[in-house]
């Protein structure tokens, strides 16, 4: 369904970014199949799933995904998603760059992105052999971020194949005020504590330039929210564990049924970068809830809309390109303008 929606609104991206991210989802109910106690921030010790979710940067599509249970995902559950995502990608996709967060920090995600030719940035955990080599880098100032410095090094954690290029920032924490009941101590040795974020990566860009780009994978935190509040991903109806999985695949495809109605909705000179994203509650509020009036005349079923219908003319223009879709081995573009970077 992707490669025919992207031959016919003519969507010609030869370079992508893959966001990857996993989620929580707290269930209710004593009954629910697959539900484990495990990470889970705002509500601790209560049971939930754990789905793992692809999104497309460029257009915002879901790509791959499924609903998992409430451990965390291991490094061969990983690299068995990503290799499904590279799979499903279109076929005029050339070269890829891939993000995620620190819930996927492994080998084997490392791994899976070089086996397919993707370029990647990771954030990393912290640990206590990575917070050592955090503490002998050599620093620098950062003037391009709002960190207060900035280090890159060649690590490799135990357990991997090789060592990469690692990237950090780090903030310096303002001191915590406390009430005093007696007069304030003065220590007379402070040792200032940082804050570090660190990252993985292959890129070869300047260090304020990779995180940058990580930086806007937040992205796909938003595309989570809109399929779990608008697209009823975070409802799972049923006890049985596979119609709930079933229930997740169907309502990402209902996320990404809008996703492909504002790919033929788009204006004729957008690109990837000025390409507006339209939440499925605002299209369903401008292009399904409307006042209208079903009539016939002249032996042809009508729809009529009222005359304080602001956007008949984009729905029109939605309608025409949608009819003019001709079926074939090969789509033909519908939207004379290509979308490209």
């Amino acid at each position: 369904m992707r490669q025919r929606v992207w031959e016919a609104a003519h969507v010609a991206l030869k370079e992508v970014t893959l966001d990857t991210d996993t989620t929580v989802q707290t269930v209710y109910g004593r009954r629910k199949m697959g539900a484990r106690k495990g990470y889970n921030p705002k509500h601790r010790g209560k049971k939930s799933y754990q789905p793992i979710l692809t999104f497309l940067a460029e257009t915002r599509e879901y790509i791959s995904g499924e609903l998992r249970k409430g451990e965390r995902p291991t490094g061969k559950q990983i690299a068995a998603h990503l290799d499904h995502v590279f799979a499903v990608l279109p076929e005029g996709v050339q070269r890829c760059y891939a993000r995620a967060d620190s819930g996927l920090y492994c080998w084997d995600t490392v791994e899976a992105y070089e086996k397919h030719g993707c370029q990647f940035v990771l954030s990393a955990q912290k640990t206590p052999r990575l917070v050592a080599e955090l503490k002998a880098a050599r620093w620098t100032g950062s003037p391009r971020t709002d960190a207060d410095g900035q280090c890159e090094f060649r690590y490799q954690p135990e357990g991997w194949g090789k060592a990469y290029r690692f990237v950090a920032l780090r903030y310096q924490k303002k001191p915590k005020q406390k009430k005093a009941k007696g007069p304030e101590q003065y220590q007379l040795f402070d040792t200032p504590e940082y804050a570090y974020r660190v990252f993985v990566t292959d890129l070869d860009a300047p260090i304020d330039a990779v995180v940058g780009f990580y930086r806007q994978r937040a992205g796909a935190e938003n595309l989570i929210k809109e399929a779990n509040n608008d697209a009823g991903l975070a409802a799972h109806p049923s006890a049985r564990w596979y119609m709930n999985c079933v229930h997740f695949q169907l309502a990402m495809l209902a996320y990404n049924l809008n996703c492909w109605l504002m790919l033929f909705n788009r204006e004729e000179q957008a690109t990837a970068e000025t390409l507006k994203h339209t939440t499925l509650a605002t299209a369903r509020l401008r292009f399904l809830f409307l006042a209208a009036k079903i009539v016939r005349h002249a032996g042809a079923v009508l729809v009529r809309y009222s005359d304080h219908y602001a956007e008949q003319g984009i729905l029109t223009r939605l309608m025409n390109r949608l009819r003019s879709i001709v079926p074939g081995s090969r789509f033909a573009p519908v939207v004379p303008t290509p979308l490209r970077l």
